[in-house]
């Protein structure tokens, strides 16, 4: 993992990505990641984090994250959007 991550700094610094953008990106894949993981509680997230709810969500705000969007994208899709299976068919006795 370190060296991925050393890869990954050093494409960012070669692509003229700035410090102030790497970490904002970092900041928003990590808090979704970590709230993936929590099905979108922030609660549970927050102290995962190591931070207060407040904290995070002023945080989500600042960085543009949508809360609502969040947690549509953890939730099942309806009825109407899920893939339909057959069940199979049964045999009557021969």
């Amino acid at each position: 993992m370190k060296r991925e991550l050393e890869s990954l700094v050093s494409q960012m610094h070669n692509g003229g990505i700035t410090y102030t953008e790497a970490v904002r990106e970092f900041k928003k894949r990590y808090i979704l990641e970590v709230l993936a993981h929590h099905k979108g509680n922030q609660c549970k997230a927050a102290q995962e984090l190591g931070m207060h709810r407040n904290t995070l969500s002023r945080t989500i705000e600042e960085l543009g994250l949508d809360p609502a969007q969040i947690r549509l994208g953890l939730k099942r899709p309806p009825r109407s959007e899920r893939p339909q299976f057959q069940q199979p068919m049964l045999r009557s006795g021969s």
